[in-house]
């Protein structure tokens, strides 16, 4: 398992049973995530939009007394088929076993702009989403897993 350092932003292989206490984060995905390979240029990663998230994980994280962190965006390498497989059918465990699941829900309580209209979403440009019901977050498979 692979986590993300939440002060450093560098992230390291965990195996066996030697697995530190961590958080994870259940999000949608949007523009601009971080992504494994994004990490390792930090200064372009800061610069896209995904990066607020992730920041905001470990500063969370941080604030609650836990070093480590899981965000499936930048902690699995995704180009490697066999990886992105293994973490599939390991995705229960790993949320079973965090210590907290922080839910990062992008879309509730502000205004949506036509430039960060999500297209499957289907509402008009200045839409205010003002409660947690009205989340895109339920309508992913992963939910009720996480």
């Amino acid at each position: 398992m692979r986590l993300l350092d939440s002060s450093s932003l560098e992230l390291r292989e965990f195996i066996g049973r030697n697995i530190p206490k961590y958080v994870i984060l259940s999000h949608t995905w949007g523009r601009g995530e971080i992504t494994f390979q994004d990490l390792r240029e930090i200064e372009s990663a800061k610069k896209k939009e995904g990066f607020l998230k992730l920041e905001g994980c470990c500063k969370k994280a941080k604030s609650d007394g836990f070093q480590w962190v899981w965000i499936d965006t930048c902690c699995i390498d995704k180009s490697s088929s066999a990886e992105l497989s293994e973490a599939i059918n390991s995705m229960y465990e790993f949320y079973k076993n965090s210590q907290i699941c922080y839910a990062y829900l992008e879309d509730v309580g502000k205004e949506l702009d036509g430039a960060h209209l999500d297209e499957e979403l289907r509402v008009p440009a200045s839409i205010k989403f003002g409660s947690v019901e009205d989340s895109r977050w339920w309508s992913r498979g992963w939910t009720l897993q996480e």
